[in-house]
């Protein structure tokens, strides 16, 4: 029980005593600190999975403290122990033991590395808080202070205005969403009576029995209070309509953009709709939008991944087109392979954008691709370990990648109708991907060099920001296979034991459907090899011939001008106006301007009674007297 104690209050203590300690001792002393602290607690997570594993233990809940009184009873912060919530802890304690070991060398040049370094604890306290909950108050609490550490970390270098505005925005966004997810877990409660997770989704016959309206739509609880979470979670894993603030985060350091898009916030979405799996099926409009949602979201973000230049932002949108992957294996019913894709996805991509780091990092704080190339010969190693993420990401054979990926395409037959179309939809989103991941291969580390920087001073990164890079290497190439068997395999309700929904659904599918899909990837990988390794001046002439669909894309489908445009401008153009004609014109110059204005002329006019005169005074002493006799004799005889 201690150890599964110390997973929820390591980061705690990290949390807490990370800045004390730079102030008092140096900054240097904190970011050791603090990355034993949560190494330790990786080491934990681990330690408890493989005792699960290996054990009959069944899920149980354990209490650490009472925490609010509701009703008369305690609600206990607890430590929800099952398969779902240790899985998840060791990826995300563990991409954040190497993000923090990973930013001593990386943040070795910041002045604020004290400020960082805690900020990441927090960042991994309040993750563990959301995966450990038992009961949707803690979960909302974790939810929220996610979106609180992910506001602190993009906006770190707060003296850039373009960081703070990526800060804002996201904040922003998930807000909205937030506001969602609240009216879904409000409606439970209310409904259900209970805010235990457990006893929701025990109440899940009820819900769906009990009729609801909502604006003029006749449902019932179950549908609408799934929708709202639903809308809570496309906000937090940036799908569709909520994606926009995920590119911007870009304006973090690289090791944040590694933390929130690998292990943490962008899976919060993907976590909490597989944790009320059992709810979700229940309804086949929420299967059906969740399915629809992850299908535009990966192809369009695919799609924009295509001819970015900035390297950081390619790998975003690859974040953002997995995602999509995992929810359309929720919409299919597979709940078990995304979150089997969320553990490989959270080792090779936290791979990608730590190398990205080291690239940036060696190159003089450069990311724009098109001033890049022939880094090979100067960072080999960074060059092989992001040659292993790309492999991962795209499914090659027996890399971590190949075994989740497919199981998500095969799960497409899970449908009754439309499963071959999903099946193809998914094929050329994969080859997407296998050619954006090959195109940034090829611009960064081959051809020629088109950089200003000067190229003899490109250097490799040292071995801190390198050992990280071997162990998720280890990681993207075979976690996959460790964790096949476990989690999709024959025998995976013995490891689930009921935590989550699992799909009886046999994939009986022809073999035609497998070797057109890995066909497409081939030619993929050999058209962007054709272009980016021989033939450039070809790009150049199609970007050319097709300007519009190129610009398109570049600008990423001109969402945030639509949104700037017909969102943003008019709400502000509307606060203008009532903070100008309403609050200033009327409610100041009548209510507090008004008033501080009648006591300013009254107070004049009393001014002109203090004469200094004292026959003056004398005579409104007995004229006050004799009012006063006046009024008690009025009284008196009436």
């Amino acid at each position: 029980m201690l150890f599964y104690k110390s997973l929820f209050f390591i980061p705690l203590l990290s949390t807490v005593i990370t800045y004390p300690t730079g102030l008092f001792l140096n900054d240097r002393t904190s970011q050791i600190l603090s990355s034993s602290l949560i190494s330790i607690s990786a080491f934990i997570s681990w330690y408890c999975l493989f005792v699960f594993i290996n054990s009959d233990l069944d899920p149980f809940l354990l209490p650490i403290f009472d925490w609010i009184l509701i009703s008369g009873s305690y609600l206990n912060w607890g430590i929800a122990v099952n398969s779902l919530t240790l899985l998840m802890l060791t990826l995300v304690l563990t991409v954040s033991a190497l993000v923090h070991i990973y930013s001593i060398e990386y943040m070795s040049h910041d002045k604020s590395k004290n400020r960082f370094m805690a900020y990441l604890s927090l960042f991994t306290f309040c993750m563990v808080a959301l995966v450990v909950s038992d009961n949707i108050v803690q979960l909302f609490f974790g939810w929220e202070g996610v979106g609180l550490a992910s506001y602190l970390l993009i906006g770190f270098w707060h003296h850039k205005k373009s960081a703070n505005n990526a800060a804002i925005k996201a904040f922003i966004v998930n807000r909205i969403a937030d506001f969602c997810f609240l009216i879904g877990i409000s409606l439970l409660y209310i409904y259900s009576d209970s805010l235990s997770i457990v006893d929701i989704i025990s109440s899940k016959d009820y819900l769906k029995s009990m009729p609801i309206n909502f604006i003029f739509i006749k449902t019932d609880v179950l549908t609408l209070s799934c929708f709202f979470l639903f809308i809570g979670a496309m906000g937090k894993s940036a799908q569709f309509g909520f994606h926009t603030w995920l590119p911007d985060a870009m304006e973090g350091p690289t090791p944040v953009s590694a933390l929130i898009h690998a292990a943490t916030m962008v899976t919060a979405g993907v976590f909490l709709t597989v944790r009320f799996s059992e709810l979700i099926v229940m309804s086949d409009f929420i299967l059906n939008f969740i399915l629809v949602i992850g299908l535009i979201t990966a192809f369009f973000a695919a799609s924009i991944a295509l001819f970015q230049k900035d390297i950081k932002k390619v790998i975003a949108y690859s974040t953002c087109s997995q995602l999509g992957f995992m929810f359309v294996a929720c919409g299919l019913g597979a709940f078990n392979v995304a979150i089997f894709h969320l553990i490989t996805h959270g080792y090779f991509k936290a791979l990608l954008f730590l190398s990205s780091g080291s690239v940036i990092h060696g190159i003089h704080d450069e990311q724009n691709m098109d001033k890049m190339g022939n880094l090979f010969s100067k960072m080999k190693i960074t060059s092989i370990v992001m040659w292993i993420g790309t492999l991962a990401i795209i499914g090659f054979p027996f890399m971590s990648g190949y075994y989740s990926k497919d199981l998500i395409l095969n799960a497409s037959f899970n449908l009754y109708e439309l499963s071959s179309l999903v099946y193809i939809l998914l094929a050329i989103i994969s080859a997407m991907t296998a050619f954006y991941s090959f195109r940034l291969i090829f611009k960064v580390f081959h051809g020629k060099y088109k950089g200003s920087y000067d190229y003899e001073k490109i250097h490799e990164s040292n071995y801190i920001m390198l050992v990280p890079l071997f162990i998720l290497s280890f990681g993207s190439i075979f976690v996959g296979y460790f964790f096949s068997e476990i989690l999709s395999g024959n025998h995976s309700s013995d490891f689930w034991k009921g935590v989550i929904f699992l799909s009886q659904d046999e994939h009986h599918h022809s073999s035609i459907y497998t070797v057109l899909s890995k066909s497409m990837i081939t030619f993929a990988i050999v058209l962007c090899i054709y272009f980016y390794g021989f033939h450039l001046d070809k790009i150049a002439k199609l970007k050319k011939q097709f300007i519009g669909s190129y610009n398109f894309l570049l600008n990423k489908w001109f969402f945030d001008e639509v949104y700037s445009s017909y969102i943003v401008k008019p709400f502000y153009d509307s606060g203008i106006f009532f903070w100008k004609k309403i609050d200033q014109r009327l409610i100041d110059r009548f209510i507090p301007n008004g008033s501080a204005l009648i006591v300013s002329k009254i107070s004049i006019f009393c001014k002109k009674i203090q004469t200094g005169f004292i026959f003056d005074y004398t005579f409104v002493i007995i004229l006050g007297f004799t009012l006063f006799i006046t009024i008690i004799f009025y009284f008196a005889v009436v």
